[in-house]
C-alpha cells in the first residue's frame, strides 16, 4: 500500500511568492549598499581632488598672481605653527597673507606720498621765494611836493612841532612834552571806516562802490593796513591788524562798532600802541593828494587827530595821546621831514580813551593813489620801530 502526500497546491505559491519577495529584497539591499559605497568612493575622490587643487593649483595659481604670497603663507605658517595656532582654513589663511601684504603695501604708499609732498613743497619753496622787503633808509633828501596844495593851518607849535587846536583847552608845554614811555611793544591796527580808498591807477584800479569807497580790501585803506603790519613785523614788532567792516553797510555809528572790536582785542592782547587807520576825509578837493618825495620814493603825507573829553565824554587819556602823536612827529620830523602835516586835536574822543598812545592816523586824501600811501608806510614802520 503507497503512502500518498497530499500537497496543497495553494501552499506552494504562497511559499514562492515569500521568496520570490526576499530574494528580490536581498537584491535591492545589496545594490543600495553597492551604490553607498560607490557614493563614498566618489566623495573620497571629490575630496582629494579638492585638497589637490587647493594645496597645489590654486595656491600654484594665486603665487602667479599675488607676488610673495608664498613665501608670506611660509612665514604665516611659521608663525602661527610657533605660536600653537591651529589653522581653520585655508581660506582664513590666505586672508591674513592679504591683509599682512595690504598694509605693507600702504604703508609704502603712504610713504611715497609723503615723500612726492615734501619734494612738492621743496619745488615751490625754490620756484616762489618769498618777497624782498627793503626796510627805509635814512639820511635821505626830503621835500614836500603836493600840487594844488590846501594851506597848512596851526595855531600851537611845540619847538617843530605844528599843531591845529580845534578845542577850548589851553595848551601848555608840560602838556604837550612827549615824556611818555611803551612798555608794551604789541601794536594794534584797526579802522573805523574799513571802506575808505584813493584815486584808482594803473598798478590798483578798482571800480569804486561810493565817493571814494570801495568794499573790496584789496584797493581800500586795509591794503594801508596790511603794508604798516607787513613792515613792522619785520622790525619784530607783534602786530594785530584787524579788518572787520565797520562802516558797511551802514555808516552811522560806525565809532560803536569799532569801539566793540578794539575793547576784545585788548581783552586778550594788552597794548600801548593803538592806530585807528583812515584816508584824509576831505572831499570838496577830489584831486588833492599830499605828497612828500623821499629819495627816490613818493610817498602820501599823513596826519595825527587827537580827541579829547572836549565833547564831554570820559577820557583821561588824551594828554597822554597828545605826547605819543608829537613823539612820533618829532622823530618824522628828524628822518624825513614833511612826512606828517600838523597834528589836529578835536573834541571828540574817537575812541582814543582805550589806551595811553592810541590815536587816528589819516594816510593820504582821495588823490593820492593806494602806492604813495603804501609807500608811506615804509617810512612810518621805520618811525614807530625808532621810537619803541
Amino acid at each position: 500500500m503507497f503512502n500518498v502526500a497530499v500537497i496543497n497546491l495553494k501552499d506552494i505559491i504562497k511559499y514562492l511568492v515569500s521568496l520570490t519577495v526576499i530574494i528580490i529584497v536581498v537584491a535591492v539591499l545589496a545594490r543600495f549598499f553597492s551604490n553607498v559605497k560607490k557614493s563614498d568612493n566618489v566623495k573620497e575622490q571629490i575630496g582629494s581632488k579638492i585638497e589637490s587643487i587647493k594645496s597645489n593649483s590654486y595656491l600654484l595659481c594665486l603665487d602667479e598672481t599675488i607676488p610673495n604670497a608664498q613665501i608670506a603663507k611660509e612665514k604665516t605658517n611659521t608663525i602661527e605653527a610657533s605660536e600653537g595656532i591651529e589653522k581653520s582654513s585655508l581660506v582664513k589663511s590666505l586672508l591674513g597673507v592679504e591683509l599682512r601684504m595690504a598694509k605693507e603695501d600702504v604703508k609704502k604708499n603712504n610713504e611715497n606720498n609723503e615723500n612726492e609732498v615734501t619734494n612738492n613743497e621743496e619745488t615751490i619753496e625754490q620756484e616762489a621765494p618769498q618777497e624782498e622787503i627793503n626796510l627805509a633808509n635814512t639820511e635821505l633828501e626830503t621835500e614836500v611836493v603836493t600840487q594844488n596844495p590846501i594851506s597848512e593851518n596851526f595855531n600851537t607849535q611845540y619847538k617843530n612841532i605844528k599843531i591845529k587846536n580845534e578845542t577850548s583847552f589851553s595848551l601848555t608845554e608840560d602838556i604837550m612834552e612827549p615824556n611818555i614811555s611803551i612798555e608794551n611793544k604789541n601794536v594794534v591796527i584797526f579802522h573805523t571806516h574799513t571802506c575808505e580808498s584813493y584815486t584808482s591807477s594803473e598798478l590798483y584800479p578798482y571800480q569804486p562802490t561810493g565817493n571814494f569807497r570801495t568794499i573790496d580790501k584789496n584797493y581800500s585803506v586795509v591794503k594801508v593796513g596790511d603794508e604798516l603790519t607787513k613792515y613792522l613785523t619785520e622790525y619784530n614788532i607783534n602786530v594785530i591788524h584787524d579788518n572787520t567792516y565797520h562802516d558797511y553797510p551802514a555808516y552811522t555809528g560806525s565809532y560803536n562798532r569799532s569801539l566793540q572790536t578794539v575793547q576784545n582785542i585788548l581783552k586778550t592782547t594788552s597794548s600801548d600802541i593803538v592806530i585807528d587807520l583812515h584816508r584824509d576825509a576831505i572831499g570838496s578837493r577830489s584831486d588833492y593828494a599830499p605828497t612828500v618825495r623821499i629819495g627816490e620814493d613818493y610817498a602820501a603825507q599823513m596826519m595825527f587827530v587827537v580827541g579829547t573829553n572836549g565833547g564831554g565824554l570820559w577820557h583821561p587819556n588824551w594828554q597822554q595821546n597828545l605826547k605819543f602823536a608829537i613823539k612820533v612827529q618829532e622823530k618824522g620830523e628828524e628822518l624825513y621831514p614833511g612826512l606828517f602835516k600838523p597834528i589836529i586835536l578835536r573834541n571828540s574822543r574817537y575812541n582814543q580813551h582805550v589806551s595811553k598812545a592810541a590815536t587816528i592816523i589819516e594816510v593820504g586824501a582821495t588823490g593820492n593813489t593806494l602806492e604813495q600811501c603804501l609807500t608811506s608806510m615804509k617810512y612810518l614802520s621805520k618811525v614807530l620801530n625808532d621810537i619803541m
